[in-house]
């Protein structure tokens, strides 16, 4: 009983970890797509104490940072989506052991076919064999 509930403490809990994952990795994607979208606005004649090249490059360089944000957000939800089916996989249980009898009822049912194809293959050997053995035993040849 206490092993049944631990293991679903465990599973609520990677369940919790995996839904913290995937909220972390969407809002961390679009903070950064916002922030490209707000980087890419038409510059204004402000007077600025940063030139206006140097403030291009330091857009820039943040559109890059922020873009390679977004890529790991997504790259971090791929491998969510690949630890959420392994742990289906692995951790499926009913369809395991469904696909376990279903394969077991193909192959009693194969057994008990190639059973009776044998059974029948001996008796007409036996059969075939006793007129053999009549026909040599009748014979006047031996």
């Amino acid at each position: 009983m206490s092993q049944q509930k631990s293991l679903s403490q465990n599973k609520e809990a990677l369940l919790k970890s995996y839904n913290k994952r995937l909220k972390d990795d969407i809002k961390s994607m679009v903070d950064n797509f916002v922030e490209i979208i707000k980087l890419a606005r038409v510059p204004q004649d402000e007077d600025s104490q940063v030139l206006r090249p140097l403030q291009n490059n330091q857009d820039q360089y943040e559109m890059h940072v922020r873009a390679c944000n977004v890529v790991r957000a997504g790259e971090s939800l791929m491998k969510l989506i690949s630890d959420i089916k392994q742990y289906l996989v692995l951790n499926d249980f009913p369809s395991i052991n469904e696909a376990i009898s279903q394969n077991t009822r193909f192959d009693k049912n194969m057994q008990n076919e190639c059973d009776s194809r044998l059974c029948l293959l001996r008796d007409d050997v036996a059969s075939e064999l006793y007129e053999l053995e009549e026909e040599y035993y009748s014979s006047a040849y031996k």
